[in-house]
């Protein structure tokens, strides 16, 4: 049984405590008697709010089940007035734009790529936080970008015929961003700098410069011989690098051994989707990370055959101008922390004997840590504008984003920090919020610095909402919908009206297969394209090649013709994406959609629950590695319980295609040695039970989300764990 000490009103895990007095707070210019007591007085305010926040979305989604059994076929008119009758639909607020000031140029003026990494797994963290700059040579010889056809198979050891493939394919980009007076890149014999430019030799001895010459910013080593030249396209930098005696290098004309591409530019070290936290040990590892990123200490130690290593945040990258001036690049990613929204408490604190409200408590403590920043405390800063940048996801309207910017003025008012120092970004990912999101970014406007869309959660709350409606379609078919289309082109219209040009970030969501980056360089040039500044990616290499997507498009020109248009989008949002024909579907089709989301639950599941994995790549149904967080599980439960309650399916088809999908999911970890198993007993395997839980209770569960059974049964697998 947990055991607390006494801070205040406030009843408080040792270990937690002990981790805020003793690493914390010291430096922090707060004293541990005004923490406590602050903390406390947040509690005694907000939590009631809270409260009443979470009340009213039950209250809503009785109304609209009620109203949707009682009309089985929507008459769009009717529903609308409906939707603004019962205050679900609100009244959109008079133009206005976001006040937001102190923001960083790669939330506010750059367009790049974004990940998103569980901050509980220092490694994933360290990787993300460095993949600022990635190697455009190693992102196309380890990926499919480059097809292995003639001899260009992809090897451990160095294959040169993929080799001269990469540096060609690298080389024609260079061609697109950095365009020459005459000739290409690809037959570049030699790269100088002469007379402020650069100079470079083609196969025919005939020299070529810039075509824009002021893209040339600087260089590393000795000018007249340079081991680094520094380019600048749409705002992004290229670093290319020279090296005779390198592998690479000496078996170039030019010497040139790789080209490091400016990769993602933000981080959101996420506390919340990706990450399995259900207690105090859990929450202290999460803060304890949070601080080694902030004051730059967090290592990782790895061993290899070839050695063992340290892995650190990277320094800065030093450079001189062409006029002799020293000058630096940021070599990190400019770090966001994502907090938990406002469903979960978390018992690692009690306040008036209960466990509080876990958003409340990431709020108070991770912006606590992020003020070393701020201080200069660390080896590096995160942020040179002087702002905390933390996201808010699982808002519902309005009323929860001012909640949230009441709940961040007193986070403020408690740790002595400037008013709006705590920036926000609002997670477009619930219905609620999307046919709201003017009036919600006005709510926050500010601090607002970000929004971004989510499909899987987004339409995991779609069904939820309408869930007594009808049967939806597949789901491979609700992303063909007017409504996911319109929704997208909403989210990035809102938010250019709204003013975020040059102050915030519009973003897209994520690619989900990261071994497959040669259809995501096919199909990703659409999240620039749509005028958004970012969006995320499954890994610092999947970061370096969508990187290449932003020195094609031009992000913030596409601006202007969005802004003049007069989209609106909200009638095709509220179209409902049902089965238009369920007659349509044959036994067949309906056992293979069923199998897909019962195994896409279970391969989740049985990570997060029995190994607290809360992200990784997880094989589907046909092996193919997917990285998936709570939002999959959400979508594929909700379907699940939805095609239940409407009698496509019945319990006990599920029953059969769960065993027979657990039998699926052990083998495809059996590779894994801290893996549990859920065969051949699943009733006893509590990872088995939670996803039973939340396919066959989907209805019950608030808004379809899936953390309150993860969470319980997560304790209670640690509770296993312990007593064995």
């Amino acid at each position: 049984m947990q055991q607390y000490i006494q801070r205040e009103q406030l009843q408080v895990a040792p270990q937690l405590a002990a981790f805020i007095e003793e690493q914390a707070l010291p430096g922090s210019e707060v004293a541990p008697t005004e923490f406590w007591a602050g903390f406390s007085n947040i509690l005694a305010q907000l939590t009631p709010v809270n409260d009443a926040l979470l009340a009213k979305r039950d209250l809503l989604q009785q109304k609209i089940d009620a109203y949707c059994q009682s009309h089985p076929t929507l008459e769009p008119v009717s529903y609308k007035a409906f939707l603004q009758e019962i205050g679900y639909l609100e009244t959109p607020p008079a133009d206005f734009s976001i006040t937001t000031d102190n923001v960083d140029d790669e939330v506010a003026t750059m367009a790049g790529p974004q990940l998103v990494v569980p901050i509980n797994n220092a490694r994933f963290a360290l990787n993300a936080a460095n993949a600022r700059w990635g190697s455009l040579y190693d992102a196309a010889y380890g990926t499919d970008v480059i097809p292995e056809d003639n001899g260009a198979t992809r090897t451990k050891e160095y294959n040169p015929a993929r080799g001269q493939k990469v540096i060609q394919y690298a080389r024609k980009w260079l061609d697109v961003i950095a365009p020459l007076t005459n000739g290409s890149h690809t037959t570049s014999q030699g790269y100088d700098i002469t007379s402020g430019q650069l100079v470079v030799t083609l196969a025919d001895a005939s020299t070529a410069t810039l075509s824009h010459p002021s893209q040339l910013l600087g260089f590393i080593g000795d000018k007249n011989n340079p081991s680094a030249i520094l380019l600048q396209h749409n705002g992004l930098h290229v670093e290319l690098q020279f090296d005779r005696t390198h592998q690479i290098g000496q078996s170039d004309p030019s010497g040139m051994k790789d080209i490091l591409v400016e990769s993602a530019l933000t981080t959101i070290m996420d506390c919340e989707d990706s990450v399995a936290a259900v207690d105090a040990e859990d929450k202290t590892l999460v803060y304890q990370n949070w601080l080694g990123l902030i004051k730059g200490t967090l290592e990782v130690s790895l061993s290899k055959p070839s050695g063992s290593s340290v892995r650190r945040l990277s320094a800065d990258r030093n450079y001189t101008t062409l006029t002799g001036k020293s000058f630096s690049l940021n070599g990190r990613s400019m770090m966001f922390v994502r907090n938990v929204g406002h469903l979960m408490t978390n018992d690692a604190i009690l306040f008036q004997g209960k466990p509080i409200y876990e958003g409340i408590m990431d709020a108070v403590i991770t912006s606590l840590i992020a003020k070393h920043d701020l201080l200069g405390n660390g080896q590096y800063r995160n942020s040179k504008a002087g702002s905390i940048y933390i996201v808010k996801p699982k808002m519902h309207g309005s009323e929860e984003v001012a909640f949230a910017d009441t709940l961040f003025s007193q986070v403020e008012d408690a740790l002595a920090l400037p008013k709006n120092t705590l920036k926000m970004g609002i997670m477009d990912e619930e219905r609620r919020t999307s046919v709201n999101l003017k009036a919600c970014i006005n709510a926050a406007k500010a601090r607002a610095v970000f929004i971004n869309t989510g499909f899987l959660d987004r339409t995991g709350d779609e069904i939820h909402t309408s869930m007594h409606l009808g049967p939806f379609a597949l789901k491979a078919e609700i992303k063909q919908q007017p409504w996911l289309t319109a929704y997208e082109l909403a989210n990035v219209k809102i938010g250019v009206d709204a003013g975020m040009s040059g102050k915030a970030q519009i973003g897209k969501g994520m690619w989900p297969i990261p071994d497959n980056m040669a259809d995501m360089m096919q199909s990703k040039t659409n999240h620039p394209q749509s005028g958004a500044n970012t969006a995320w990616v499954p890994s610092p290499t999947a970061a370096t090649l969508h990187a290449l997507h932003y020195h094609q498009i031009d992000v913030f020109s596409l601006r202007n013709p969005i802004a003049s248009n007069n989209f609106d989008g909200l009638d095709d949002i509220l179209t409902v994406p049902l089965l238009a024909d369920r007659s349509s579907l044959s036994e067949q089709d309906i056992q293979r959609e069923l199998d897909n989301n019962v195994q896409g639950i279970l391969g989740y599941v049985v990570r997060w629950v029995h190994q607290g994995i809360g992200c990784s790549k997880v094989p589907d149904i046909n092996n193919v590695g997917l990285m998936e967080d709570r939002a999959t599980l959400r979508i594929s439960s909700q379907h699940i319980a939805n095609w239940l309650l409407h009698g496509l399916i019945n319990e006990a088809q599920i029953n059969d295609s769960m065993l027979r999908m657990a039998q699926l999911v052990d083998e495809q970890n059996s590779s894994d040695k801290e893996y549990i198993p859920m065969m051949p007993d699943p009733i006893e395997s509590i990872a088995f039970q939670a996803a039973q839980e939340l396919i066959l209770q989907g209805t019950e569960q608030p808004n379809g989300y899936t953390e309150p059974v993860l969470h319980a049964k997560r304790r209670e697998m640690k509770d296993k764990l312990v007593t064995q």
